[in-house]
């Protein structure tokens, strides 16, 4: 049994594809599929259910996959603890980033990270709040940017990016950017183009519509704010973002902070308490990296 195999396991096993999982491992999928079929030789058993189009653990590869990521973290924690000993970090890093979300800092303080320490080598991957925060529970990512409403994931420890209230974007000829209060009855009462499941902001619209037994028109969805903004000023739709988002777009958008939403939309790194020496370090220049005020958008 060698580590590499058991890496190829849990990457499939998260994966449920095998060609997702050789994108992942860069390696062919037919290199996973064999090496795959060694480890379930040496252990006698099947550890995938291969008969559907999605792959699915079987009761043996349930009961190995925990003791695979753990065996894969203490070999990782061994070049770790030596590396801490010299100075030196060394190892993989993957951070998450929430859909849509293109905060220059975070791509400061990866750039910054990786001219201190070029042996540790960085992924980057994006995907829905509800996937990243899994991933960091799991292991599966190190440090994830994600968007949340209220409250940071319990059991978590979490550095508060943004925290906001959602604002309705509109042109400026709109009958919206006439009234000097807006709720979010008057919101619904026309199409909406909002950010997707799986994220903060969408999160707080949907919980403040179920609160008031609203049934908003999602006529449009898109994952960045520009695209967004371009659809609400062609007068498609009205947009629902955060303050700072809006902000961007005040030479063509009307905002309207939507009174009675108070819950912010929060954008916060996570990670897990007990974080790797990657981890730690990737926080102190994190932290650096949303501390400095950005001279662009500085009064």
């Amino acid at each position: 049994m060698e580590l590499r195999q058991l890496e190829y396991f849990v990457a499939v096993a998260e994966e449920r594809n095998f060609t997702r999982a050789a994108d992942r491992v860069h390696i062919s999928q037919s290199g996973v599929s064999a090496q795959i079929r060694q480890l379930e030789r040496e252990l006698g058993a099947e550890l995938f259910d291969r008969s559907a189009r999605t792959v699915t653990l079987t009761v043996a590869g349930k009961a190995a996959l925990e003791h695979a990521r753990a065996a894969l973290a203490a070999a990782e924690a061994v070049g770790q603890a030596v590396g801490e000993v010299t100075d030196l970090i060394r190892g993989r890093l993957t951070v998450g980033m929430v859909i849509g979300c293109t905060l220059t800092p975070l791509f400061d303080a990866l750039a910054s990270f990786h001219q201190a320490h070029p042996g540790v080598e960085i992924s980057l991957l994006e995907n829905s709040s509800d996937r990243l925060i899994e991933g960091v529970r799991t292991g599966a990512v190190d440090l994830a940017l994600i968007g949340a409403a209220a409250a940071t994931p319990e059991a978590l420890d979490a550095l508060t990016i943004i925290s906001e209230r959602l604002v309705v974007a509109v042109p400026a000829g709109h009958p919206l950017a006439k009234r000097r209060r807006v709720t979010l009855r008057d919101v619904v009462a026309h199409p909406i183009v909002c950010m997707p499941l799986g994220t903060g902001l969408r999160t707080v619209f949907d919980h403040a519509c179920a609160a008031q037994n609203l049934q908003p028109a999602i006529a449009l969805q898109a994952s960045a704010a520009d695209a967004i903004a371009d659809l609400a000023a062609r007068g498609l739709a009205v947009a629902v973002l955060s303050d700072s988002m809006a902000a961007h777009y005040r030479d063509r958008l009307t905002a309207r902070t939507i009174d009675d939403v108070a819950t912010p939309a929060l954008l916060a790194l996570i990670w897990k308490n007990t974080p790797s020496p990657g981890v730690r370090e990737l926080l102190v220049h994190s932290r650096r990296a949303f501390t400095t005020p950005d001279p662009a958008t500085s009064p």
